[in-house]
């Protein structure tokens, strides 16, 4: 048995997703033997994430500012917003550099089984942030899973009832470039031919 120091990083570690006890555990000792300077240097990080960093108060993506440099930003366009699950798929679009828009962070999907996770999506942010505001596209660009289908089914419904006008857009879905037609699967093949160009 570990010393309660070491048994206690290890349980906390495993909390991270993706880490058992024995990743969790490898990362201790690799640690341990490291010496003081790294685990300082992770240990300074670490304060400084949960000092310095916020949720932008209007798209809810994390930042060292109130207000995140993308929201701030004058020359992007406020009118369309691109609407996605995660902090991290908004750094994917930003990576694309196509999108001059902004964006809104749901943190998740609808889950039909968890009610506490859909109290925490900030859906009613959403709805807030376009009341009262004409000539908006929102892009729904979550997962195509069942969870993100489901979450897109519900915020059209809800936007439309704020306003018909608003436009409601998707990402369109299709086969890769360089694919084989006859490897892809029957959704994938079907969606491509729907949202053909």
């Amino acid at each position: 048995m570990y010393s309660p120091s070491i048994q206690k990083l290890i349980s906390a570690l495993t909390k991270l997703p993706g880490v058992g006890p024995r990743t969790a555990e490898r990362f201790v000792f690799y640690l341990l033997k490291s010496g003081k300077k790294n685990v300082a240097e992770l240990t300074l990080s670490l304060t400084q994430l949960i000092k310095n960093t916020k949720s932008c108060k209007t798209c809810w993506d994390f930042s060292d500012s109130d207000t995140c440099p993308i929201c701030s930003n004058q020359k992007r366009n406020q009118n369309i917003i691109c609407v996605v699950s995660e902090p991290q798929d908004l750094h994917v679009f930003e990576r694309l550099g196509q999108h001059n828009g902004v964006y809104h962070i749901l943190r998740g999907t609808i889950k039909p089984d968890d009610e506490i996770q859909n109290k925490q999506l900030k859906i009613p942010e959403l709805l807030d942030r376009i009341k009262n505001k004409t000539d908006l596209e929102i892009i729904l660009a979550l997962n195509p899973d069942m969870n993100g289908e489901m979450t897109m089914m519900f915020l059209e419904k809800k936007i439309k009832e704020i306003n018909p006008d608003i436009k409601v857009t998707r990402l369109a879905r299709g086969l890769p470039m360089g694919s084989d037609l006859q490897y892809a699967d029957e959704i994938t093949l079907g969606s491509a031919l729907k949202n053909r160009t």
